[in-house]
């Protein structure tokens, strides 16, 4: 792509990195296949190529505000990042994209209300106990969304019609100690709005590794990883999450040490592998958010890699597999969930259009309900299509956004943790 940057805009460090991604893009069109919000709509504007463009003419045009038009179509944007997958140049676009909205940020002006809801989620999501009290409030509020419309409706409408007590799980620091002879010891990320939603998860995964001879060391400080607030461009509270949970892990780390960081949030899971970018201008955090960054892995990335679950005998269960695109498309991790289910006894299917975003997005579902809710109806449709027996993903997103299929859905941990002696997850005791 060509650029038409002055000096003096190139020395500005974000348009200089804005510059070398936009380079790389030869309007080849290949992404437009598979970005979800294309798909939907067909606007050039609302494609990976189109907003490539959108973010150059703005970066050029820097002395002037940004239009709303480029603003509106940057938030249409998932960042699911099903356009890297295809991309054949290699184009950053999930870099691009954080590039693109952070000047929008600087330099526009949202309304009071996008405001006032961006600030109230940035402020409630990272805060497991007030995120959960807040949940309990909107389930009692459920029942009446229908008399409301827009954003508000998509609140109440995902709050879970169930709510369990808030995961102890992060709480506090502790360790969980291997069942047998240790082998590996590892750093668990507790989560934010999981543990307000589905305490299951983490004791599923606690479970599962202290039987296979793994040590858990679960740390306070490290109590979001600073994606939800990244989403919504608040990078002070990102930031500030991010520090936090170098800090503890790198504490760890320089201590008894660790391992792996394990996280079984896929898009929690994206965002610390990319801490080594987020802060290497940090001069105080740089090093040690490389380290952690290096450390990162997914809980069916750390059990396929280093070969911890024995094949099982056959299950008689048909297992839908749904790959999140924060695991699929973030991070890469293609096969290991796959391969951990089947060597598990479970026969596994995959839905049609599997690389296409279902909707949740981190907050996407509530800040763009109509395109969300679209996403949703093409992805469960998909899914019911399969006749599978049980759903599962590694994303908490993902599972409440899903959570009308007509299978069981719960998390591959959970499935996994239970064929390997732990305990039935309660969604299939539901059926």
């Amino acid at each position: 792509m060509q650029t038409r940057f002055t000096e003096d805009q190139l020395a500005n460090p974000l348009i200089s990195e804005a510059e070398a991604i936009l380079r790389k893009c030869v309007h080849c069109g290949f992404c437009t296949a598979t970005c979800p919000t294309f798909v939907l709509t067909g606007d050039e504007r609302d494609s990976p190529r189109g907003r490539i463009w959108m973010i150059r003419d703005m970066l050029e045009a820097d002395d002037q505000p940004p239009s709303q038009e480029v603003g509106y179509h940057l938030d249409r944007c998932l960042t699911c990042l099903s356009c890297m997958t295809t991309c054949p140049s290699g184009v950053d676009y999930m870099h691009l994209v954080d590039l693109g909205r952070h000047h929008i940020e600087e330099n526009g002006k949202r309304d009071l209300i996008d405001r006032g809801l961006r600030r109230l989620l940035g402020y409630l999501l990272p805060r497991a106990n007030l995120f959960h009290k807040a949940l309990i409030l909107a389930r009692l509020a459920r029942p009446f969304a229908g008399l409301v419309s827009g954003r508000l409706r998509a609140m109440l409408e995902l709050a879970p019609k169930s709510l369990s007590k808030l995961d102890p799980v992060g709480k506090v620091d502790a360790i969980y100690p291997a069942q047998d002879k240790k082998t590996y010891r590892v750093a668990l990320m507790a989560g934010c709005a999981q543990r307000a939603i589905d305490p299951d998860i983490n004791a599923a995964t606690i479970s599962l590794l202290t039987r296979l001879g793994v040590e858990v060391v679960v740390k306070e400080k490290a109590y979001c990883c600073g994606a939800l607030s990244h989403h919504i461009n608040d990078e002070a509270g990102a930031k500030d999450a991010m520090r936090a949970s170098v800090a503890a892990w790198a504490d760890e780390l320089e201590g008894e040490g660790i391992d792996a960081v394990i996280v079984n949030t896929s898009g929690c899971g994206t965002t610390i592998k990319d801490y080594v970018n987020l802060l290497k201008d940090d001069a105080a955090y740089a090093s040690k958010a490389k380290a952690i960054s290096a450390l990162a892995k997914d809980i069916t990335e750390f059990l396929h890699d280093d070969q911890l679950c024995q094949p099982l005998a056959d299950q008689n269960m048909i297992v839908t597999y749904h790959a999140a695109c924060s695991l699929q498309h973030g991070q890469k991790v293609l096969d290991a969930p796959k391969a951990l289910l089947t060597a598990a006894g479970f026969s596994v299917v995959t839905a049609k259009e599997s690389h296409l975003c279902c909707g949740s997005a981190g907050i996407y579902n509530v800040l763009q309900p109509d395109l969300a809710s679209d996403l949703q109806k093409r992805k469960v449709a998909h899914i019911n299509a399969t006749k599978g027996d049980v759903v599962v993903a590694g994303n908490l997103g993902c599972i409440n956004q899903l959570a009308d299929v007509d299978a069981p859905i719960c998390h591959t941990i959970q499935l996994l943790d239970w064929a390997y002696g732990g305990t039935k997850p309660k969604q299939l005791d539901a059926r």
